[in-house]
């Protein structure tokens, strides 16, 4: 296996761990906390903010995405850089709708990453102008910083998740005892 395809499926590994971790936050989420939060960081919001752009982000280039067919692109924003940029109040998705985005994204992530030219200079999208690789690494963190986000908020409600470390088929046997 060349190393470009070792490094696709460590990536591929690590969003899935974030996603599934992402997963169990919505899963858990009690229901008074979904919609709480001084607007627009909500439960749900920061769930959805963190798919659609775990999503977006692992494409090949701004100018090739592939959206979810549920898409409200008015509710990714979660703060307000400019008039333009300004979270719009929307109404919110359910968990189960989340919950569906997320095993879409699951789904896709293999064949999605299999797209993307890790060895390129250019992100592909102009407002990063890093390696695609660097890129990539960029938007896993992002998705584990609003992980851990949602998970914080379950802590102090007293909700654990389990941490996931990869995917199940990147574990390494156990070494042999000698």
């Amino acid at each position: 296996m060349d190393h470009w395809n070792e490094v696709r499926a460590a990536l591929a590994g690590q969003y899935y761990a974030g996603f599934k971790m992402l997963r169990q936050c919505i899963e858990v989420c009690p229901d008074d906390l979904w919609n709480e939060a001084p607007w627009p960081r909500s439960f749900w919001r920061i769930a959805y903010h963190a798919l659609f752009y775990a999503h977006f982000y692992m494409q090949p280039s701004h100018n090739n995405v592939n959206l979810w067919d549920k898409q409200d692109l008015e509710a990714v924003a979660l703060w307000e850089d400019d008039d333009e940029n300004r979270p719009r109040k929307t109404e919110p998705y359910t968990k189960e709708e989340l919950l569906a985005y997320v095993d879409h994204i699951i789904g896709v992530t293999e064949e999605t990453l299999a797209k993307v030219d890790l060895g390129s200079q250019d992100s592909g999208f102009p407002w990063y102008p890093i390696p695609k690789i660097d890129h990539e690494m960029l938007s896993v963190r992002h998705l584990q910083g609003h992980v851990g986000q949602l998970s914080e908020l379950l802590m102090m409600r007293g909700i654990d998740i389990d941490w996931v470390s990869t995917h199940p088929s990147r574990r390494l046997p156990e070494k042999p005892e000698a």
